[in-house]
């Protein structure tokens, strides 16, 4: 049994068998089948319809018992708890993908706007130069009248 408990509780490899799971969890196969009805804690299947419990599902086992016996809850409200729970993990993670996404774009952006470069243009516009590049002038043609005042 202490080989089977060296199992980290996020393994996701459906290895043990009902009766094992039980044993691990602590309580009779009777209660993991009504857990897997109830939808409480449901284990992969073999092609057969064979229950497999991972590491992952005799830790959840471990807190629907302790939520129960402990603490007192009605199966009602763990599987109320455990939809929250799963409602909460699936919420931070898109927020982290969010988060992701944002400063990626903020990098993007950033590089967008570092790589532009503005002048005023011989007309006068506004115009992008790649940094370092001066706008070219164009030669006026223009003829300017010069009449100093007389003050």
């Amino acid at each position: 049994m202490d080989e089977a408990r060296s199992f980290s509780p996020d393994d996701d490899s459906p290895i043990f068998v009902i009766s094992v799971a039980a044993t691990l969890a602590g309580m009779h196969a009777q209660t993991l089948r009504q857990y897997d009805r109830l939808g409480l804690v449901s284990p992969s299947r073999t092609r057969g319809g064979g229950r497999r419990y991972s590491g992952r599902d005799v830790a959840m086992l471990r807190e629907v018992q302790r939520l129960s016996q402990e603490e007192g809850v009605s199966l009602a409200g763990i599987q109320r708890i455990l939809e929250l729970e799963n409602q909460v993990a699936a919420l931070r993670g898109r927020v982290l993908e969010l988060t992701d996404e944002l400063e990626r774009s903020r990098l993007s952006s950033q590089a967008r706007s570092a790589s532009r470069v503005f002048a005023v243009g011989p007309t006068g516009d506004v115009i992008a130069v790649r940094a370092g590049q001066r706008p070219r002038m164009q030669r006026s043609q223009a003829l300017v009248v010069w009449r100093p005042s007389h003050h």
